[in-house]
């Protein structure tokens, strides 16, 4: 995950576990070594040691320091309103009011950020909360004292900032500028655009109902592996759904879902009432479609969704034929949909190391040549990473940072493979931002959402060519490629699944039709057929599923997981097809572009062309090699 700090104007002592061998039995490195390779345990922060957490001294070194920021920032949010009124009066006024934005907001987001990041790892700590507390309202002053902004930019007539545009020391700013301008048709009046902006709290009440709802439904109790009764609950009910009980599996299955439906009236009024707010907002905008009026001011055209959905829809087969290997190799007469989360193939899931996880990531991206190889060692050794968990530190994953910062990546290391993933993962976002950071002025720094998990999951696809090439039995291998055939599914083909559940009710709402809970129900159930196809008993529970998916409260956003992700498995392979000057290419045209041109055309100039739909064929090729792969294989004696 990346976070961000946005810059437009519309969002801006170790404690192991390990019993000790006898000295007889093992040598002093045999001793070591296991030690080694014994997940370590931290009561707290300060027992962790200091190579394994980031360096925030590296943005201050003091306090002060940072309290002279603060107050910096809330200075020239202040002088900045000097420039109002004055924009379309030359284009000196027009650079001036954007070089103290700049000025401005490089200092907010280096304050902002340091503070924030302190307290994700020690949340407990008051001193920090109140500093969070102080950089969120120096954010929300700031945020206000920089709002009209863009639509004085708006308002200068079109001939002379086309004038402006023209002037060389504007040349930094004019994709910025430009952007502002592209959604002017869409632009409504100062009265209307406060009016809509009064009525967001409205609008957004359907996920605030939602949220409550999921959090306060409470689930029964089932049976676990050992017979004993187990609280079933949101956050483990995809453990149990893992499980290798199959009765376990299905008990969970049908608990979950059957509670979810005593309650599918009101989800149903939620998620509609939603649905009906994007679409108005999409009307008042004068956009033809909710899809529209969301792509549009990310600069991605309607084509690319559009391509998205017909093109994984041809490739269903493939999924259908994975489904078939799956109720195979699980051996059931009948696979149901709470079989799909068990593994077919069991994995080793040893500790391991976080020294040995540098390792295993510093040798899958190799391909990425010597340059980059140095800064992932200056990433793990220079005080950007942070390791461990604590009681106290916040949980997932990140990879954050500021302009004039390097980039910082939180971790929660529990030693899995999955770990390791998430490890190349956020460096991928880190080096997104180092390269971007060292090309890019701060006004096109920020790359948009719809590039952002590229740069990390082309990690994840290096890290696991170069996992399985280095796989050294037939068992490592079919674990691999069910991993990486896991992967296609839950980002390619369920996202896209997500996709067109989303599209279709906002077009039936557009036209009318109720969204009440048996239609969105015989809806969802008939698309979840279409992509499982005929081996998968599609059971009526899984009809609610809608009910337990968050993103569809975020306004045609899941699209996005499965573009990048066969944007990244494309330029993967063209890097480890043709070497180095691939790489190079990706970097100077992608990684190091920041937001200075489209995400399509952005991606283009890397390689891949997300207009078309051969990014997404070219990803369907791999997913049926690896699928043959694996049913090579296992018919192999």
């Amino acid at each position: 995950m990346k976070k961000t700090i946005l810059k437009s104007m519309t969002a801006m002592a170790i404690t192991f576990s390990a019993v000790a061998a006898p000295i007889n039995v093992l040598s002093m490195e045999a001793v070591q070594a296991r030690a080694e390779s014994v997940k370590p345990v931290y009561k707290n922060r300060a027992e962790i040691p200091e190579q394994y957490k980031w360096k925030l001294e590296h943005i201050y070194p003091t306090k002060a320091a940072w309290e002279a920021d603060i107050k910096k920032a809330t200075d020239l949010a202040n002088q900045f309103t000097l420039h109002q009124g004055k924009l379309s009066t030359s284009a000196k006024s027009l650079k001036a009011a954007l070089d103290d934005y700049s000025t401005l907001m490089r200092i907010h987001d280096k304050a902002y950020v340091y503070a924030s990041m302190a307290l994700d790892v020690n949340t407990s700590n008051a001193e920090l909360q109140d500093l969070a507390d102080r950089a969120e309202k120096m954010s929300v002053a700031v945020k206000e004292k920089t709002s009209w902004l863009g639509p004085e930019i708006v308002a200068i007539a079109p001939l002379r900032i086309t004038a402006f545009l023209r002037n060389e020391g504007l040349a930094p700013y004019r994709y910025f500028v430009k952007d502002i301008l592209r959604t002017k048709n869409h632009t409504l009046s100062k009265d209307l655009e406060e009016l809509l902006a009064q009525s967001t709290p409205l609008a957004d009440n359907p996920e605030g109902i939602y949220g409550m709802l999921s959090k306060d439904i409470k689930f029964p109790k089932i049976k676990d592996e050992n017979g004993q009764e187990v609280q079933l609950t949101r956050s483990n009910f995809i453990s149990y759904m893992e499980s290798k009980n199959r009765e376990v599996r299905k008990q969970a299955y049908e608990a979950y879902y059957q509670t979810l439906a005593q309650y599918q009236d009101t989800f149903a009024q939620t998620l509609g009432g939603k649905v009906k707010a994007n679409n108005l907002y999409a009307k008042a905008r004068k956009y033809d479609t909710a899809m529209e009026a969301s792509l549009t001011p990310n600069n991605v055209p309607t084509k690319v969704y559009d391509e998205l959905i017909d093109t994984v829809d041809k490739s269903l087969p493939l999924m259908h034929r994975y489904m078939e290997l799956k109720k195979k190799m699980l051996g059931v007469s009948e696979l149901h949909m709470y079989d799909i989360y068990t593994p077919i193939v069991q994995a080793n899931d040893s500790y391991i190391p976080y020294d040995q996880a540098k390792e295993m990531v510093l040798t899958g991206l190799k391909p990425l040549g010597e340059q980059y190889g140095k800064l992932l060692e200056e990433a793990f050794n220079g005080g950007w990473v942070d390791v461990y968990p604590t009681d106290d530190k916040r949980s997932g994953a990140y990879q954050w940072g500021a302009y004039d910062t390097h980039p910082y990546v939180l971790l929660n290391y529990e030693g899995t493979k999955d770990d390791v993933a998430t490890i190349a993962h956020e460096l991928g976002h880190a080096m997104q931002s180092y390269y971007t950071n060292k090309k890019q002025p701060y006004i096109s720094s920020n790359y948009p959402i719809f590039t952002a998990e590229v740069a990390s999951t082309m990690n994840e696809h290096l890290l696991w060519e170069s996992e399985y090439k280095n796989a050294k039995t037939k068992e490592e291998k079919m674990y691999l490629l069910n991993q990486r055939l896991e992967n296609f599914r839950t980002t390619l083909f369920r996202q896209t699944q997500f996709a067109e559940f989303e599209k279709v009710i906002h077009e039936k709402e557009q036209k009318g039709e109720s969204l009440n809970a048996e239609a969105l129900k015989a809806l969802y159930k008939e698309i979840n057929q279409k992509y499982y196809g005929p081996a998968m008993i599609s059971d009526e529970e899984i009809s609610m599923e809608w009910a337990r998916i968050p993103h569809f409260y975020y306004n045609f956003y899941v699209y996005q997981y499965a573009t990048s992700f066969a944007a990244s498995t494309a330029l993967a392979k063209q890097i480890l097809d043709q070497g180095q000057p691939a790489f190079e290419r990706v970097r100077d045209n992608f990684l190091a572009a920041g937001n200075s041109s489209d995400p399509i055309s952005v991606l283009k100039a890397a390689g891949v062309d997300m207009s078309t739909a051969q990014p997404i064929e070219e990803t369907m090729a791999v997913f049926k090699q690896t699928l043959d792969e694996l049913e090579k294989l296992l018919n192999e004696k």
